[in-house]
């Protein structure tokens, strides 16, 4: 990076320096595992090891390939030259009697080889990923590639020997040396493998004469065999789990790496046989999160097939499963711990496949596979175990996936009533956990956000997603006398009256869940909101006037949109010459509440005037309204304004002039065009008014 710069024919010294520099970290590297070693992993006084910290280790070898490739053929040769008798040694030690490799001496010599190796891995990976694209290469660096590539992958097949493997996987230094190899092999597969990468790179050429891999599909076959024995084999260590299925997400995810796969015996194979018996790890409780991610990668692949029949028969062991929970006819036997463990599993494992269905084919198949042979043992298990977080979390997450419209997925024929079916199921589900967990009284001591705030804000996420997919007619519920949608609403919204302001804003998932809501349903819903009881409208009220004053932009604008529409509402309830059950309502809540709106009025224009704010657009739009439904507080809110002048005449007499300037040509409606005008309007005034106070 710093040639361009050098000036005149004064040797720069930089081709004698820089392979000092590379050569000095490298053996640096070797000397830190051997006393590492010496340690002995006794605490206090020694080096902290960096492999066992991710970002210190990315940042030690952050500078590396740009001195790397400035003398690439001589870094890959030191190298080369330590790993390959490491390699040698760290082989004849495996090979050695189990008895005699647990032997103190070996052991500790295998750590320090491994250890060794986990380095030099991490190195070569390093410099390998540094590169764009192949043809961002040169030849000669395309070669370097392979060879040290060959060295890598040459490692694998002894690491995953099963003897070896029962041996040394429980040791760090050897769970170091896998995680430094998932590490090469995702850095291989952003240059080599893939929509970037060509068959004609060099590199293939010599990985075909050095360990016979002709092609991209080869050498997939390779990291996949590898990716199969850690989830078979290494189930027991979180962290090498969790990089391999990035690894696989990560290959399943690309156009061309995923249609590669597809070809790949091994892959039908891990699609037909997919269960614990074949996977350990997903018996692992530590690794309960990953089981959603091994099956959403798994079903990107499946969903590749346009037959049903492999869907049906990937289904068939969640099949059996939902059939024996379904047939669990006392309560007895529904809330013990094995249903309850096995209940969790799979709503974690069909969360990831509902996750993969991306479009309205596959996601039609997984809803005619779930409903409605199985939601009613779902529905149960909200009423069974509605104070434990460990099932219901993941039962609110798979029915927050399950009403997602995401991609326009969830789109019916004009005849089905699969959308409102749907919903109806969601809201029982909501009703069932939210109307228990409302009477249920937390244990002392407990976490608040984990046993119930968790539960409450996934709640809102699904009602949420359900309200805004477009793929249900909510006026046929009234219409036909269905609770499904006013049981949900009232629910919700004792549920939301349950958590005091202070307690939403303290936590941000909560808060924009919250929010989200309340805009939405101030939009859609307005009516439903206006006919609940004063004190509860007033509630809501304030906790969107509280909002407004956040500091995150996002939430204050969605706080303001929300009482845009109740304000409009108001405003067209008010200009509205006929009577309705609304206005009405409307009418009791000022009588009662007098300061409804004229509160929110005086909130908004002491932030406008007096505050610095950076979504005054957003804050603009529910003024209008309010001021036109509140006309004689405004007139006495600008009077007190004026007033607070006195001492200053010409003062007043520019902020009345401002006052009259921002109501100039402003209509009384609500059109789009009156309110672009007194939203132009609103600009000029605030720079007036920060120019005189």
């Amino acid at each position: 990076a710093s040639m361009p710069y050098l000036k005149g024919d004064v040797p720069s010294q930089l081709d004698s320096y820089v392979p000092q520099v590379i050569t000095a970290f490298i053996h640096s590297r070797m000397e830190l595992v051997r006393a590492l070693q010496q340690q002995g992993g006794e605490p206090g006084g020694g080096p902290d090891d960096p492999l066992d910290n991710e970002e210190q280790l990315t940042e030690q070898l952050d500078t590396l390939p740009s001195l790397c490739r400035f003398q690439l053929q001589q870094a890959s040769s030191y190298v080369l030259s330590l790993f390959e008798p490491c390699a040698k040694l760290y082989s004849q030690l495996l090979s050695l009697p189990t008895e005699r490799a647990r032997d103190a001496d070996v052991a500790a010599r295998l750590s320090q080889c491994e250890g060794e190796l986990a380095w030099l891995v991490y190195i070569i990976g390093t410099v390998l990923g540094s590169h764009l694209t192949p043809s961002s290469n040169s030849e000669a660096q395309q070669l370097v590639d392979a060879e040290l590539t060959c060295i890598v992958l040459q490692l694998l097949s002894l690491l995953d020997a099963p003897a070896n493997v029962q041996l040394r996987r429980e040791v760090r230094s050897n769970q170091h040396l896998e995680l430094a190899l998932l590490f090469f092999m995702q850095q291989f597969r952003k240059v080599y493998v893939g929509d970037q990468a060509t068959a004609v790179s060099k590199i293939y050429a010599v990985l075909q004469e050095r360990l016979n891999l002709s092609d991209h599909l080869a050498v997939l076959a390779v990291l996949m065999n590898k990716i199969i024995a850690n989830l078979k084999r290494r189930s027991d260590c979180l962290d090498i789990t969790e990089k391999t299925l990035t690894l696989l997400a990560d290959l399943a995810g690309g156009y061309s790496s995923g249609k590669l796969l597809l070809k790949l015996e091994s892959v039908h194979l891990v699609l037909a046989n997919h269960t614990s018996a074949e996977f350990p790890f997903l018996d692992v409780a530590a690794n309960s999160r990953l089981r959603t991610t091994f099956y959403c990668t798994l079903c990107k692949l499946l969903f590749s097939d346009d037959q049903a029949g492999p869907f049906k028969a990937f289904m068939k062991p969640f099949t059996e499963l939902m059939t024996q929970l379904r047939e669990q006819s006392s309560p007895e036997q529904f809330s013990s711990p094995q249903v309850c463990v096995a209940l969790v599993g799979a709503l974690r494992d069909l969360r990831g496949i509902v996750a993969a269905c991306s479009s309205r084919r596959t996601y039609t198949l997984f809803f005619e596979w779930i409903y409605p042979a199985f939601t009613p043992v779902f529905q149960r298990a909200a009423m069974t175990y509605y104070a434990m977080p460990e099932v219901t979390t993941p039962l609110l997450k798979l029915y927050a996936e399950l009403v997602y419209n995401k991609a326009q997925r969830l789109t019916f024929d004009s005849s089905s009533p699969n959308g409102i079916l749907l919903f109806r199921d969601a809201s029982a589900i909501v009703v069932a956990y939210g109307s228990r967990i409302l009477d249920h009284q937390l244990p002392a001591g407990a976490d608040p956000y984990a046993q119930r705030l968790k539960g409450i804000c996934l709640c809102m996420v699904l009602l949420t997603r359900a309200l805004s997919g477009n793929y249900v007619n909510f006026g046929v519920f009234a219409l036909y006398g269905d609770r499904a949608l006013s049981d949900c609403l009232e629910v919700i919204i004792k549920l939301c009256l349950s958590l005091p302001t202070e307690q939403i804003l303290s936590y941000t998932k909560v808060c924009k869940a919250y929010f989200t809501l309340m805009e939405l349903l101030m939009r859609n819903h307005t009516a439903t909101l206006v006919e609940l009881d004063t004190p509860v409208l007033q509630h809501i009220c304030s906790s969107l006037q509280a909002g407004l004053k956040s500091h995150e932009v996002a939430i204050s604008s969605q706080c303001a949109a929300a009482l845009e529409h109740l304000a409009a509402f108001h405003f067209a309830a008010a200009t509205d010459d006929r009577d309705s059950s609304v206005k009405a309502a409307l009418a009791a809540h000022l009588s009662r509440e007098p300061e409804l709106f004229s509160s929110q009025l005086a909130v908004l224009l002491n932030m406008i005037v007096f505050e610095d704010c950076a979504n005054q657009w957003s804050l603009s739009r529910p003024l209008l309204a309010l001021i036109l439904s509140n006309p004689s507080y405004f007139a006495s809110w600008k009077a007190s304004i004026v007033q607070q002048q006195a001492a200053s005449p010409e003062r007043q007499q520019k902020l009345t002039a401002a006052f009259e300037r921002l109501m100039a040509d402003v209509q009384n409606s609500l059109e789009a065009k009156n309110r672009d005008r007194f939203t132009q309007n609103l600009t000029v005034f605030r720079h007036d008014a920060k120019s005189l106070f």
